[in-house]
């Protein structure tokens, strides 16, 4: 009798255009352990999850089962075998009830119709079994970020997931809302589950598991009993060398400012205001950090800043030219730079080439086109050295960039709205579900540009990344900016965390005086 409840047994993928994905996995999981699975973009992790939930096939090797050899045609077979993912992007519909999303697909039936309050008892019951509190006729856009989560591995449990893959599950969480996901998942696994815990966050790997996988170009490096080893340690593993991921910055007085928000306002589409008079500025060479839980109005900040929405109160001007009447065109023929959220919907287009993604911004630039003709030569001299700068594991420019992994799609966006060195830069979780290294590549790009006098933003739910880059933080809750701190001396996670979490903040005259540090 095996010890496993789970084995890959020299697991390989490759997919019809030669690209391999695995090329000799073995992964194995016990019984009621947390399991991390760690390696650096394009390493595997991602196929390798896909494969357990029968989203993908191996091209060869073996799935064992609880002693059984298994072959999963799709998700359907892998949730019948008790195997539930929670993705790193969730797959709630938010027009629904808690109730209705964790019901979806197997609805309680009263005469053809779906029974809403039997929906409601069996939300309530697993919500008691599993001590994740969750209000079953809540609408679930309202939710903050942490129990969207909750709701998620409710709807995987109430399937009957005994097998439970987490993907970048602190994402987006607080630190406290991750120390209460922790103590969820300690309890999951006393009540006998198994979870795969995929993060790039090394502390958290330390703090929450039993056992580490390292994966490394598509092969299985090591498993490592996590008390045996230490964070540098698993760094180099990933890596495949010895890593120093500190940040440089040299201290300097900041020019004039760039960037100036001034009492902007927001209403969502159904009237809701989501902004309420929110005002900052930021200098030539500063970076200014954004922090807060998703969903307290960043989104739409940014929205406005990058003029994906109409500024409806207030204004907000770069290099003191108000920009409410500029279009996205008239910000692209500026030294500015963009960094969006979400790479996929967003960032790239992932049937074009590497080449075409990387100029996009500027395909009508003297440096790339003259009389109406393409200039390949400069065009293939910059996308070469951006493939070697960034690190961009790929075939070359012509490959297309859906066939990359995550976080060599994300390089290819910092390459392109950083390489025509912009002065204003506004980077939207710029290093969201990628490794330590390509974070480390990313960071040194934005401090470099910090350095020739750029004005940057920096909106992250990373708050290691906020305190390790940012110069200046504000603290976004509800739509307004509820804490200005105008040095990172002194401040740490938690204390971050208190004000994301509307628990503490500031008087509003240390916000005003903050806010006008220039004046």
């Amino acid at each position: 009798m095996s010890d496993y409840i789970l084995e890959m047994r020299h697991i390989a993928k490759v997919y019809g255009n030669g690209v391999v994905a695995n090329s000799d996995v073995n992964f194995n999981l016990k019984p009621g352990e947390i399991h991390a699975l760690v390696g650096e973009n394009g390493a595997g992790k991602s196929t390798l999850m896909k494969m357990i939930f029968g989203m993908e096939q191996p091209s060869r090797g073996e799935i064992w089962l609880r002693g059984e050899k298994v072959v999963f045609s799709g998700s359907k077979d892998a949730i019948a075998k008790g195997i539930g993912m929670v993705h790193q992007h969730f797959m709630l519909v938010e027009s629904f009830t808690v109730a209705q999303n964790i019901v979806l697909g197997m609805e309680p039936k009263r005469r053809g119709l779906v029974n809403e309050q039997q929906a409601e008892a069996f939300t309530r019951e697993i919500s008691k079994k599993y001590n994740l509190a969750v209000d079953p006729g809540e609408i679930t856009k309202h939710l903050p970020v942490g129990v969207k989560q909750k709701v998620e591995i409710l709807k995987a449990l109430a399937r009957g997931a005994e097998i439970l893959i987490l993907d970048e599950p602190t994402a987006v969480l607080t630190p406290q809302e991750t120390d209460q996901l922790f103590e969820e998942l300690a309890r999951l696994k006393e009540q006998g589950h198994t979870i795969v815990f995929i993060s790039h966050k090394i502390p958290e790997i330390k703090q929450i598991s039993d056992r580490i996988t390292v994966l490394r170009s598509g092969r299985t490096i090591a498993t490592y009993q996590c008390a045996d080893v230490t964070e540098q340690e698993i760094s180099n593993a990933i890596m495949g060398c010895e890593m120093n991921t500190s940040i440089e910055k040299e201290a300097r007085a900041y020019g004039e400012p760039y960037i100036s928000v001034e009492n902007v306002s927001c209403k969502d589409a159904g009237g809701v205001k989501v902004l309420n008079d929110v005002s900052f500025k930021v200098g030539s060479g500063m970076i200014f950090g954004i922090a807060g839980v998703q969903g307290n109005g960043q989104v739409e900040l940014v929205d406005m800043m990058s003029r994906k929405r109409r500024v409806q109160g207030g204004d907000i001007k770069f290099h003191k030219e108000s920009i409410r009447e500029r279009t996205v065109g008239d910000l692209r023929r500026r030294p500015f730079g963009y960094i969006p959220e979400d790479r996929l919907d967003q960032g790239v287009a992932a049937s074009q080439s590497i080449r075409e993604n990387m100029i996009a911004n500027r395909l009508g630039s003297e440096e790339f086109s003259s009389r109406g003709f393409l200039n390949f030569k400069n065009i293939r001299a910059f996308v070469d050295a951006g493939i070697k700068q960034y690190e961009i594991r790929c075939k070359g420019g012509e490959q297309p960039v859906g066939m990359l992994s995550g976080g060599n799609m994300q390089k290819v966006v910092v390459a392109r709205e950083c390489g025509h060195d912009p002065d204003i830069l506004i980077a939207e979780q710029p290093t969201r579900g990628v490794d330590v290294g390509a974070a480390h590549i990313i960071h040194k790009r934005i401090v470099a540009l910090r350095e020739q006098g750029c004005a940057v933003v920096l909106i992250s739910a990373d708050l290691s990344e906020v305190l390790k880059l940012a110069d200046v933080v504000a603290v976004m809750y509800e739509g307004e900016i509820v804490a200005f701190f105008e040095s990172t001396e002194g401040l740490n996670e938690e204390k971050l965390g208190l004000y994301m979490l509307g628990i503490e903040r500031h008087s509003p005259e240390q916000i005003k005086k903050a806010v006008n540090w220039c004046e």
